[in-house]
């Protein structure tokens, strides 16, 4: 319980990376590991592990050590967060650092089930940069930005791109934008989610 409680606290954070000194300070991973393993087990949250480097399969250059945690539902993120629904429409200037771990959220869910495996996530530090998820379709390597509006600057994505530009095809940014394809950056809005991997193969036959 005291993992599940500190779940929104460690996904309000600009760094997202799951930290057991915000469940209890001073704990460490070996108290906690156990009822860790347990949430995911009963399938409660998602572990979305850290990259350094994408490749074939992906799982396989995860760091273990560095992963965020998630919610199996957006609804229970909300519940456990104690929002009320009226939030989403009247667009409260403290909601807006918290909107965004919630649209993760809701991707994510909607990613998961398409997917052999949870994703994986891209960060970097000094300077920082952060691709929220990678994903392994079929057999490519798609780094994906999560925006909560209309903001489609994706920093972290370029820099991505940069590093890695042999090994990326497709760059993918979910948004309350429109549908769009633009010099290998695939926008997709938010409520188009459930359609992403065949919006995924669309884009990579252009």
């Amino acid at each position: 319980m005291k993992i599940w409680r500190s779940l929104p606290s460690q996904l309000a954070r600009e760094n997202k990376k799951f930290l057991y000194k915000v469940v209890k300070e001073g704990s460490r991973a070996r108290e906690y590991e156990d009822a860790l393993n347990w949430l995911v087990n009963a399938a409660l949250v998602t572990k979305v592990y850290r990259i350094k480097a994408p490749g074939l399969p992906l799982f396989a250059y995860e760091d273990l050590s560095a992963f965020k945690l998630y919610l199996v539902d957006v609804g229970l993120l909300r519940r456990l967060s104690r929002l009320n629904p009226t939030v989403f429409r009247e667009g409260n200037p403290l909601f807006s650092e918290f909107k965004g771990a919630l649209t993760e959220n809701f991707v994510l869910q909607s990613l998961v089930p398409r997917l052999d495996i949870a994703p994986s996530y891209w960060a970097r530090l000094n300077p920082s940069y952060e691709v929220d998820f990678v994903v392994q379709w079929k057999n490519e390597i798609i780094p994906i930005e999560v925006k909560a509006d209309m903001n489609i600057k994706s920093r972290s994505l370029k820099q991505y791109a940069s590093l890695f530009a042999d090994k990326t095809k497709l760059r993918v940014r979910f948004s309350l934008a429109n549908l769009c394809f633009n010099e290998g950056v695939l926008n997709i809005p938010l409520f188009m989610a459930d359609q992403a991997g065949r919006l995924f193969d669309l884009a990579y036959e252009r």
